[in-house]
């Protein structure tokens, strides 16, 4: 299902865990590592489409995840003419990709590379939010680059509990009451400014 220009309509996932680490997937036979990300469907919306590929790439439901935001537009990039299959050059051009930024409820161990009889991973691991662009196929980082960061603003906060505030702290005896123990410090976590298809 192309557009009139020649894109076909897709989605994007990224996939944090509780440490606002993101699920990087290795393709199945390969050495190159990207996002779960798949074509929508004739009749789907892009979040039915999110779904289904989260549970055929990742293996996991609507359960294991929060939806946290998704990109307001779409994000375009062209396939190089070498990567398109012979009899589809000169009607495709690229994807057009409808992002979604994904909090992981699950455990690890609910994830299932082989959920379907045609995996598109046969690794994966939790990397930091910023990935490595250089890791991802060329003609994709600039889309990778977009959606992460129109997304990194959605991130969740991460609470810290330091045990003190300062080395040596003593509670305060000024009449305010007792102080039974440390407070809590609470930091944000602020990131920096900044296919083959399936």
């Amino acid at each position: 299902m192309l557009d009139r220009e020649g894109f076909r309509p897709n989605v994007g996932i990224i996939l944090l865990n509780q440490r606002n680490e993101v699920f990087w997937g290795k393709r199945i036979r390969t050495h190159s590592w990207q996002f779960p990300q798949g074509g929508i469907k004739h009749g789907e919306t892009p979040e039915q489409a999110m779904y289904r590929e989260l549970h055929e790439e990742v293996g996991l439901t609507p359960e294991h995840v929060r939806i946290l935001a998704r990109t307001r537009d779409w994000l375009r990039y062209e396939v190089p003419e070498h990567f398109i299959r012979r009899d589809a050059r000169g009607h495709y051009k690229g994807q057009k990709q409808i992002w979604f930024l994904l909090q992981m409820m699950g455990r690890d161990c609910d994830m299932n590379l082989r959920a379907t009889d045609h995996p598109e991973f046969d690794a994966w691991r939790w990397n930091e939010y910023w990935v490595p662009l250089e890791a991802v196929i060329e003609f994709k980082r600039g889309v990778y680059e977009m959606a992460l960061t129109e997304l990194a603003r959605y991130l969740p906060r991460i609470n810290h509990h330091n045990r003190y505030l300062r080395a040596g702290m003593r509670p305060s005896h000024r009449g305010e009451g007792r102080n039974s123990g440390p407070m809590p410090l609470e930091a944000t976590s602020t990131p920096p400014d900044g296919e083959p298809t399936s």
